[in-house]
Order: C-alpha cells, then sequence, then structure tokens
C-alpha cells in the first residue's frame, strides 16, 4: 500500500501520521509497515536537540498505526466518522536501542485474538534487521462520542 493507500485507513494526518507504506498484509493474520524516520519530523528540535532520538511512545504509536489498518482490512471496511479506534492496552513494552534520524522504521504486527470487538496484537518494530522495539497492543473500535469510563 502507498501512502494514498494508507491514508484511506487511518485518520491521521501530519504530524501524527507515522506509517508511510505497507509492505505486506494479509487480513486476520499480519501487517508488515514502514516508517521513514527524518530529520524533519516535528519532535526532534526538542527531543533531543544534540541527539535525535524518536520518542519510544512514538515507535509503539505507529505500531498501533499498522495494527490499525491490518484490523481495518480485516474487517473489509474502511474507518469513517461513526467510530474510533482505541488504544486500550500496551503491555511487555520494552525498548531494545534509539531509532535516530536517518533510520527506516520496519513494523510487524500479528493479531492475536479478535473477540467482542478487542483486538489484541503481538508488534516488533526493527531498523536495519535488528529489534529496537517490541509490545503487546489492545485495541478496540468503539462508536464516536464513546466516553472511556474515568480512571479514579
Amino acid at each position: 500500500m502507498d501512502i494514498h493507500q494508507v491514508l484511506s485507513y487511518l485518520p491521521h494526518r501530519y504530524p501524527f501520521l507515522l506509517i508511510d507504506r505497507v509492505l505486506e498484509v494479509i487480513p486476520g493474520e499480519r501487517i508488515s509497515a514502514l516508517k521513514n524516520v527524518s530529520i524533519n519530523e516535528p519532535f526532534f528540535p526538542g527531543h533531543y536537540p544534540h541527539h535525535p532520538v524518536m520518542p519510544g511512545v512514538l515507535v509503539i504509536e505507529a505500531m498501533a498505526q499498522a495494527a490499525a489498518i491490518l484490523s481495518f482490512k480485516t474487517l473489509g471496511q474502511f474507518p469513517d466518522d461513526s467510530s474510533v479506534y482505541y488504544f486500550v492496552g500496551i503491555d511487555n513494552a520494552r525498548f531494545k536501542k534509539p531509532v535516530s534520524a536517518g533510520d527506516q522504521l520496519l513494523i510487524d504486527v500479528k493479531l492475536q485474538l479478535n473477540k467482542r470487538g478487542i483486538w489484541k496484537y503481538s508488534a516488533v518494530a526493527r531498523v536495519d534487521g535488528t529489534i529496537v522495539a517490541e509490545a503487546d497492543l489492545i485495541c478496540s473500535v468503539k462508536p464516536s462520542g464513546f466516553a472511556l469510563p474515568a480512571v479514579a
């Protein structure tokens, strides 16, 4: 999938769109996606000016965006204004190596479970074949206007 197809599956836009291309997708199974990390990313001037590093939370977000595309491809539908794709959990997140300007982030996500609107995935991000981050992700698609329960 090129960037135009990616844009049709994700509501995210600059500066929060973190998937540039989908290399392979097998609905119901897995997706392989790519993020080209440029020195022009809006987070680099503040993280960190002397040593640009992509924030780990954004690596996880890129994984979630790839997972969202996999979910919509699995459902055979496109996102619309009637629903929102929420992150509901991140387990076993590990950051193994920093992601820097000029890196190409390869994201592999495997669907583990889709039950009653809850989607679980295992995700791995690599740069030059080396794992830089991994996590288990839990997401849910909810109607727009749905309020997540307050946390006390």
